[in-house]
């Protein structure tokens, strides 16, 4: 743990101020854009999907599972968002997850945000969308395809994401290239099954139950109610989940032990839900249960509220 923090994203500290304050800089600017975009781009279905999606992936990243070598990994979603919303609602989406965890639960730190949406919100669903797109076209779209494009899409994703924060590491001193980049990449490689597989297993679901979902061109949903409130249903049974996530580190915590700068993470300023706890509540998995819900439930509102919002808009200018 990097001195109480839950450590899935980059802490405060690991990356230099002018590293920060340039993915700051990036990441503000393509949000704003996919801000404009989704205008466009968002049907009446991607309205409570956006919502859906975006608490399955707060409360699904409290999951951690084991990998080799007494490391854990966890979903980070983005292949599983783009695939459902596209690129521009997904990147909305994962700023939601990434931004609540920050400012709420002190998972990554407040002036490392940048990088943290960077790395999950912008790389990662860019290369989703790229893969799975890709493949689905050289494919004819064949239904062997969607599952083959699907596991790329999450595995590739989480990789060259990881290899991002590894040059992002380099530029700040914390490491070198060529120490950084094989340490990140041999571990992430492993993660990164386990998001292409969490990922494909969501879509096969979909295929059964909700192949509309995955139309693409789809705008409206048949029975938009029930799949608001069973995704919602599925992500706080997430969330009650999480304190059987597995303890071990996770890869950048990992990697940052190995390599000898994991005493540079620092606490953020605000307390609120510190380590994924409520406070005043004496039984650990207790407070991570409750916390987990509320999380859930604050990043559904968020991300709701922004779907909304582009939705308004859009119909108010036509």
């Amino acid at each position: 743990m990097l001195g109480g923090l839950v450590a899935m994203h980059i802490p405060d500290g690991f990356l230099s101020v002018p590293v920060s304050v340039i993915l700051w800089v990036l990441s503000a600017g393509v949000i704003a854009y996919a801000l404009v975009r989704v205008r466009d781009d968002l049907g009446e279905r991607q309205v409570p999907l956006m919502g859906v999606v975006a608490a399955a992936i707060f409360a699904g990243q409290m999951l951690n599972f084991p990998v080799a070598g007494g490391t854990s990994g966890h979903l980070v979603g983005a292949a599983l968002a783009a695939i459902l919303l596209g690129p521009w609602a997904a990147i909305l989406v994962m700023t939601s997850v990434v931004s609540i965890q920050a400012l709420l639960f002190q998972d990554g730190g407040l002036l490392a945000l940048g990088g943290n949406i960077f790395n999950m919100g912008i790389v990662s669903v860019a290369v989703a969308y790229a893969v799975y797109v890709g493949v689905r076209k050289v494919s004819g779209g064949q239904r062997w395809a969607i599952l083959a494009a699907t596991f790329a899409a999450g595995w590739i994703s989480l990789f060259v994401s990881s290899l991002a924060v590894a040059l992002q590491l380099a530029a700040s001193g914390a490491s070198t290239a060529s120490v950084a980049i094989p340490a990140m990449a041999s571990i992430h490689a492993l993660i990164g099954v386990g998001e292409g597989l969490i990922t494909l297993g969501a879509v096969v679901f979909l295929l059964a139950s909700r192949p509309d979902l995955l139309r693409a061109g789809a705008q409206r949903a048949n029975n938009g109610a029930l799949m608001l409130v069973g995704g919602l249903v599925l992500a706080l049974t997430l969330a009650v989940l999480s304190p059987w996530a597995s303890a071990n580190p996770d890869g950048l915590e990992r990697v940052a032990g190995d390599l000898g700068f994991l005493n540079k993470g620092t606490s953020g300023p605000l307390n609120i839900f510190a380590g994924y706890s409520i406070p005043g509540i004496s039984d650990p998995s207790v407070a991570t249960v409750l916390a987990g819900i509320l999380g859930t439930l604050i990043v559904f509102g968020v991300a709701l509220a922004v779907a909304f919002a582009r939705r308004k808009r859009t119909s108010a200018s036509n």
